[in-house]
């Protein structure tokens, strides 16, 4: 793999498994947060994860779409790389995470206690970046990470149900991210027209502890209610949760600071689905702009 595309993301504190891979680490703003006694993630709202002792990571930075709303850096494409074994990958979550906060041992905000329980994470969200279905041996990581103790989080394009259909995270999260074919290829932009593969990941997530994750963009996506209802209503998802896009990195060079939508925005979109299908609203979070919803049945 040519080394340009990982220098560049090491400077913004990916660690990587190995040099040839893309399989990388690299803690959220809400990790360190929480490490300093502040706020957490919403996950530890909605779900009850610990926010500093939960791993982001990735196991290939590749992707098949190029979606408007994402704030990776799509001139810093990975697209050859050494895939690395389950094993090696997990092997090295702890001493990668232990590696990019290291800095936070001797800070004085830190408790010693937090900071010995960021050390021996128990959370894996598999979300860095990139599409994980791509990596090939994905449901046999999942399935070493769940027998080692971990709890995981899997989130996905949903372009590769049959791959998605071999995982068994403790919760799998599908992007839906249009409520009908042209806004999903105009704002995702996949790489082949992959709406029927979608569907056909929407139609798993009964089976499943699942979510869906409808990320709203103001003048793109935040239109008919009624078609996003019913895709969530016939997917049989637990959860839904409705979340406003962030103007942030790489994404600005494609969106503007008007595409972001209020908290009040997104709380009143997410009432208008719930509205059409059987979901009530169960939580939210201001900070985040996300509007947990909840299959009433």
């Amino acid at each position: 793999m040519p080394s340009g595309p990982c220098d560049a993301l090491k400077r913004q504190g990916y660690q990587f498994v190995l040099p040839g891979s893309s399989a990388a680490v690299k803690p959220c703003l809400w990790c360190k947060k929480a490490l300093k006694g502040g706020d957490q993630c919403y996950k530890h709202q909605f779900y009850g994860i610990e926010s500093h002792r939960c791993v982001q990571m990735t196991p290939t930075l590749r992707c098949n779409q190029r979606c408007l709303f994402c704030w990776r850096s799509m001139e810093h494409e990975v697209t050859e790389e050494e895939e690395c074994p389950p094993e090696l990958i997990i092997g090295a979550l702890a001493r990668l995470q232990k590696k990019a906060l290291s800095g936070y041992k001797v800070s004085p905000y830190v408790a010693h206690e937090k900071f010995a329980e960021a050390l021996a994470p128990r959370h894996v969200a598999i979300s860095l970046s990139g599409e994980p279905t791509l990596y090939e041996p994905l449901p046999g990581l999942i399935h070493a990470l769940n027998a080692g103790g971990y709890t995981t989080f899997l989130v996905s394009n949903g372009t590769r149900p049959w791959v998605l259909e071999q995982c068994d995270p403790f919760q799998l999260y599908v992007s839906l991210a249009a409520p009908d074919p042209d806004t999903y290829r105009a704002l995702c932009r996949p790489r082949e027209d992959s709406w029927e593969r979608l569907m056909e990941s929407l139609g798993l997530l009964g089976s499943k502890r699942s979510a869906i994750r409808v990320t709203l963009v103001g003048g793109e996506n935040n239109k008919s209610p009624e078609k996003y209802a019913r895709m969530i209503q016939d997917s049989g998802a637990r959860f839904v949760e409705v979340k406003g896009y962030m103007y942030l990195g790489y994404s600005r060079k494609r969106l503007k600071r008007d595409n972001m939508p209020g908290h009040e925005q997104v709380k009143a979109f997410a009432g208008q689905i719930a509205a059409e299908c059987d979901y009530r609203v169960a939580d939210e979070n201001r900070a985040s702009r996300v509007v947990c919803l909840e299959r009433e049945s």
